[in-house]
């Protein structure tokens, strides 16, 4: 007898109630997924997993919520539950907000207005590889050039790598620009230079390939 597949269980945490029903009636929709868990804000959430027997595998965390927010709320996860993997959501493209989403532990970014086809392969990858980098969305070339890309990541000069440091945190270019005593078009070079060496088109694609490859730890 053939043994049936495990649905990938997932759960949502966002503070507008009819984008997280609506999320999760989407979610269980896709072949191979369910959603076993949903809440309101951070403490809610972590008050549910505390009495629960099962765990998500994957959690999909608004990063602006009351009560606690989604970096410090995936703080708390990654520390008390590091066999979930964490998803942030966000209205915005923020790369501050969601550079400290991933520092605090989560394991890709996805825009709340992203296509339910990109969303179902995103979370397959997440479930499956522990990572997703929306700047480069097609899987297969971006492992054909893995090794490229580590070599070249390799390369960088002493100036591009102090920049990459610095962009991983929360300080702005122009604030990156003085603490380097550079200008700020200069700066802009390093920026293109990393952005090409590391395949990615985003500040957080940038930091997200920087950590992952061991680049900068979190």
């Amino acid at each position: 007898m053939k043994t049936a597949e495990k649905n990938i269980s997932i759960g949502i945490t966002d503070d507008q109630q009819l984008f997280l029903k609506s999320l999760g009636t989407l979610i269980n929709t896709f072949h191979g997924f369910s959603v076993v868990l949903d809440s309101m804000n951070g403490e809610e959430l972590l008050r549910k997993l505390s009495s629960s027997e099962e765990f998500p595998d994957i959690l999909l965390i608004d990063v602006n919520m009351p009560v606690m927010d989604g970096v410090e709320t995936t703080r708390n996860i990654a520390d008390r539950y590091p066999m979930i993997k964490v998803v942030a959501l966000s209205m915005k493209d923020d790369d501050t907000t969601i550079i400290n989403m991933i520092r605090a532990g989560a394991s890709a970014y996805l825009l709340k207005d992203i296509h339910p086809d990109e969303l179902e392969k995103a979370l397959k990858e997440i479930y499956e590889t522990g990572y997703y980098n929306a700047d480069q969305t097609n899987i297969n070339y971006r492992r054909l050039m893995l090794h490229e890309q580590k070599e070249k990541a390799l390369q960088l000069t002493e100036k591009e790598l102090t920049f990459l440091k610095l962009s991983c945190s929360d300080l702005t270019y122009k604030q990156i620009a003085a603490q380097m005593f550079l200008a700020e078009r200069t700066v802009d070079g390093y920026r293109e230079s990393v952005f090409k060496k590391l395949n990615v088109q985003s500040r957080v694609g940038m930091a997200m390939e920087a950590i992952r490859k061991g680049i900068v730890t979190i």
